[in-house]
Parts: C-alpha cells; structure tokens; sequence
C-alpha cells in the first residue's frame, strides 16, 4: 500500500477531529452568548422616537427615557416670549432660551423632568412662573426649565436629543 493512498487510521483522524471542533464550538457559543446584554438592558438604554404631531400647543408629555421622565412642552408663543424676555444676569442658573432649544423649533421644548434639588417630579404648568413647581421643596422653574426660585441649583437638565422631521424627535 502507498502512502499516497488513504487509509482508514486517516479516516479517523479527520472524523475525530471534526467531531472536536463541533464539540468545541457547541460549548463555545453558550459561553461567548452569555456575555451579551439581555434585551431588557439594551432596549433601557436605546433611543427613543417621539411623534410631536399629536401635542397641541400648550400642552406637556411625559416619555420615559432610560428610566427618567422626559418633558416635552409645545410652548405658545407667550410662553416662548417671556423665555426670552428674562435677564440671563439674574437667574441663578445663567442660561439664555436659545441654549435649551434647538434651533428654529424655539416651540418645543425637552427636559429631564426631575428636579436638580433631591430628584423629585415637578408639575407642570405651576408656580410663579408658568412653568414647572417641584412640591417637596418649592423649586419653581420658568416655561424654559431654569431655575428661578427655590433650593434647586440648577435648571432642569436637557437629554440628548435631534429632531428627525419638523414633527419628530429621536431622544438619546
């Protein structure tokens, strides 16, 4: 017999080995699976899209984002004034509207709806200045989320966020 010929001890070597990388890749793919995040985390973290359509104005939703309250207020047109209209010196959070709003849609507005105090919820539409009025402690925030009165140190934050369309936005 030639050695150029296969023989059966060659046979098995390769059926043996085949059955080792199967067996290898079945214990494998479990292990390297279980790394991934499960669909509960990755979809807490995942971007949203909001239809701005719906909201008329003057009204404020409410979306949940990464587990937090996310604001969105369609702004009248006075409500968008007085935003403007504030001195920026003598808010305690010195921050212009056109900071907190992107630019040419000055009528919607997002925040993160916790206070920047102790994390509660404000209300919206309450207080002295039409805009958001946190219960626990008295922190009042104007139509534009800045912190005008109260123990709060800062205006309420503001999530990442583009818009998608004139009626879209998509939130982190």
């Amino acid at each position: 017999m030639s050695s150029a010929e296969p023989s059966r001890r060659d046979f098995l070597y390769i059926a043996t080995g085949t059955v080792g990388a199967v067996g290898a890749a079945a214990v494998a793919w479990p292990l390297i699976s279980q790394m991934n995040p499960d669909a509960s985390t990755i979809a807490a973290g995942a971007p949203i899209d909001v239809d701005l359509g719906p909201i008329a104005e003057g009204q404020v939703i409410k979306v949940f984002w990464r587990s937090k309250p996310i604001f969105i207020s369609h702004r009248t047109k006075k409500e968008i004034d007085e935003a403007k209209n504030v001195n920026v010196a003598s808010l305690p959070d010195p921050q212009p509207d056109s900071a907190r709003v992107k630019e040419g849609h000055d009528q919607w507005l997002v925040v993160i709806g916790i206070c920047t105090h102790l994390g509660c919820i404000p209300l919206a539409h309450q207080g002295n200045y039409d805009g958001w009025f946190c219960p626990c402690h008295g922190s009042q925030y104007d139509s534009s989320g800045r912190i005008r009165q109260g123990p709060a140190p800062a205006n309420l934050y503001i999530p990442p966020y583009a818009f998608l369309s004139d009626t879209k936005i998509r939130i982190g």
